[in-house]
């Protein structure tokens, strides 16, 4: 079985768990890559901190070495590729929703804009979570969360005042 049969049987499996038929990731070639863009590098979706190129020797491909943090775990990855190659590029969406509660387990109660609620994103370690309890649970201010999705995961990465409603 050739490498491009065996690529496509993988990623295969991925459209299926994805809603409504979405593919969680594209392919882009290595070289149209971009830093603070997104890459995936070991089945994690990463965002891109460092990239530089390295020309090779006369037969050689230029090569491109990435320097990524993933946005879930914050865990530092590297890759080298070569520069006419694809990686996947992860789909990331950014909702803001706003929060209604957070349970005495750790789960943020959220609403969308459509009024649909959302009880499954933990509230996250460190600034950001730090950030939505001092907002909801310290000052009662109306707070929205920005929910980051990727590859059927989700964080929340920032926390701000609601919007006044007039």
């Amino acid at each position: 079985m050739s490498d491009t049969a065996n690529d496509a049987q993988q990623h295969e499996h991925t459209f299926e768990s994805a809603d409504a038929g979405a593919s969680t990731t594209f392919p882009m070639q290595c070289s149209a890559l971009r830093k603070n863009g997104f890459v995936v590098i070991k089945n994690r979706p990463c965002k891109i901190v460092e990239m530089s190129t390295s020309k090779t020797g006369k037969h050689g491909h230029a090569k491109v070495h990435l320097v990524a943090i993933d946005i879930f775990t914050q865990k530092k990855l590297e890759e080298l590729c070569p520069s006419t190659h694809n990686m996947d590029v992860p789909n990331v969406r950014r909702t803001e929703f706003q929060l209604l509660d957070v349970t005495d387990d750790g789960f943020l109660s959220l609403m969308s804009d459509d009024g649909t609620t959302k009880d499954d994103v933990k509230i996250p370690d460190g600034e950001v979570g730090d950030k939505i309890k001092k907002n909801f649970v310290e000052d009662g201010k109306d707070t929205n969360v920005i929910v980051l999705t990727a590859m059927g995961e989700e964080v929340a990465i920032d926390a701000k005042d609601a919007p006044a409603n007039k």
